[in-house]
């Protein structure tokens, strides 16, 4: 027998089969390599979003995201929040330079305007976009004030501020007054100012520049902005500035103001104390009262229509895309910014969490607003403010607005404090706003 040959044989077998066996194994971990490679091109890939925002923008922004993001699972979102004013130089910075430009901005309206003139943000009428198939979608005005004069909309209205006067019904009943009295007309107005102080020794309001500044959006036409029209004629040089002017030094002559700043701890103390009889502003105020600034008044502030019949925006939020944001990202940028201004339900969650009123007509019925609010005495007070939102007129916007804000405000002081006529500090004003008007 010959032994040697068969051991030969045997291992020859073992090795052939050894061989066939790693030869499976190397197949079988290709075909998993194919298939995990296959699997991993079917997934898209994670993609970032930055929104850039401010308090409490931000808080709304991120409460909406886990309901947004059920429809897009692979998209982080990162929210970079900043103080009002830090937020909105960084923007100014980031859309004159193209650099760190987040995909979503919000901007407080006073500053829409301001970029609206230029070419920085993205034209919402163009394609992918066609905002205006959604315009009938929000309140009147609100739209307008994201217009150019050339007709760019450059931001979608989230939320909007129908004016309002807050008073004081204590203070007021102390003073034996009644709503009418501050409602009928401006000039009625302060002189319930002078029967305020003379009586309980309350402040009629906390600074003369707020009456300025609602008299001089009251009366403006239709197509016409806040200092300059279509044609960039500047607008201070008016009736509508004399008569911001001439009430809000009677203001001042009386010490009728306690010349505080809005925002300031001084302004807030005034509420808490009691030393401040009325405020005009946003109905946003209201929350802001109830929730942070004066919670111990509940119960004590009433909410009454402008005087003399007027009707006037005071803030909103928008939501743009900047022209250099990554063009990857702005289909996303886009649908994201729809659903935080198109969707009923987000907007009164918004509403309903931080006095955002909606801007969104849809959201507008909701049995929300006829609710009594207990801080205003049971007032049915969002009501109001919603009829409110039919009536204001939209003021087109100006890339010097901002500008002419500063020079407005300086003038009225020289006025207030220096005792400048006020014919003379309008002129003024009118010839540095006409130098500024084309730049």
């Amino acid at each position: 027998m010959n032994v040697g040959s068969s051991e030969q044989h045997a291992a020859g077998s073992g090795g052939q089969s050894g061989r066939r066996r790693a030869l499976v194994r190397l197949a079988a971990t290709a075909v998993g390599t194919l298939a995990l490679a296959s699997a991993t091109a079917q997934q898209p890939a994670r993609t970032t979003l930055v929104v850039a925002a401010y308090p409490a923008v931000d808080e709304i922004v991120r409460k909406a995201l886990p309901e947004w993001q059920k429809r897009h699972p692979n998209v982080d979102v990162k929210v970079v929040s900043r103080a009002f004013g830090d937020h909105h130089t960084a923007m100014t910075t980031a859309l004159s330079t193209a650099f760190y430009l987040p995909d979503v901005m919000a901007l407080e309206v006073g500053y829409v305007g301001r970029f609206a003139q230029g070419g920085g943000l993205e034209d919402l009428r163009e394609q992918p976009y066609d905002i205006q198939r959604f315009a009938s979608r929000w309140v009147p005005y609100a739209l307008a004030q994201a217009t150019s004069r050339k007709g760019r909309i450059v931001a979608v209205p989230s939320d909007i501020g129908p004016g309002t006067l807050l008073y004081r019904q204590d203070i007021l009943g102390k003073a034996g007054l009644a709503e009418s009295d501050l409602t009928g007309t401006w000039e009625g107005y302060v002189q319930s100012g002078v029967q305020i102080k003379a009586r309980t020794g309350a402040y009629l309001m906390a600074h003369a520049r707020d009456l300025k500044d609602i008299l001089i959006r009251v009366g403006i036409q239709p197509g016409e902005g806040l200092y300059f029209d279509a044609n960039n004629k500047v607008l201070v040089n008016t009736p509508r500035f004399v008569r911001a002017f001439e009430l809000a030094r009677q203001v001042r002559n009386n010490k009728l103001d306690a010349r505080v700043s809005t925002w300031s701890n001084e302004w807030s103390e005034g509420f808490k104390r009691g030393t401040l009889a009325t405020q005009i502003s946003g109905a946003w105020l209201a929350g802001h009262l109830n929730n942070w600034l004066a919670p111990a008044t509940k119960g004590l502030w009433r909410a009454a229509p402008l005087p003399q019949g007027a009707f006037a925006a005071y803030g909103g939020t928008f939501f743009a895309i900047a022209r250099g944001a990554p063009a990857a990202n702005k289909p996303l940028a886009w649908d994201l910014i729809q659903h935080l201004t198109l969707q009923r339900e987000q907007q009164l969650a918004a509403f309903k969490a931080h006095d955002a009123f909606p801007a969104l007509v849809d959201a507008l019925n909701d049995p929300f607003f006829e609710e009594p609010l207990a801080f205003l005495g049971g007032q049915k007070a969002r009501a109001q403010w919603r009829d409110a939102t039919q009536r204001i007129t939209a003021v087109s916007v100006h890339k010097q607005d901002a500008f002419a804000d500063e020079v407005i405000n300086t003038e009225l002081d020289k006025v207030l404090d220096q005792g400048k006529d006020i014919a003379t500090a309008l002129a003024d004003a009118e010839r540095l706003l006409q130098r500024r008007a084309n730049r």
